[in-house]
Parts: structure tokens; sequence; C-alpha cells
């Protein structure tokens, strides 16, 4: 397990490829930026219960 094995992080570095073990992206939060906010779900109406005979 070291520079050759495609599972591993140091191989992973060795070869410049990205994956779950060396997940490329997810910049560190700006100092002072706002958080996103998420509105909730809309909540659905009940269907009218059909009368029944």
């Amino acid at each position: 397990m070291g520079k050759g094995d495609r599972k591993t992080r140091r191989g992973k570095t060795y070869r410049g490829s990205y994956g779950n073990t060396r997940v490329h992206g997810a910049q560190p939060a700006v100092a002072g930026a706002k958080p996103t906010v998420t509105k909730p779900a809309a909540a659905k109406k009940a269907a009218p219960k059909k009368k029944s005979a």
C-alpha cells in the first residue's frame, strides 16, 4: 500500500487523481461570509377524503 496503490491517499497523490480517498474541493469557509439559508419544504395539504355512501 504505497505509491502504486490507487485506493490509498498516497497513491492518489502520486498519480495526481482525486476520489473518495482524496476529495478535491470543499473550500474552507470565508470569514465574514453569510451562511446559506435553506427554506423548509412547503407542506402539502392532505387530499380531501372521498365521501362513502
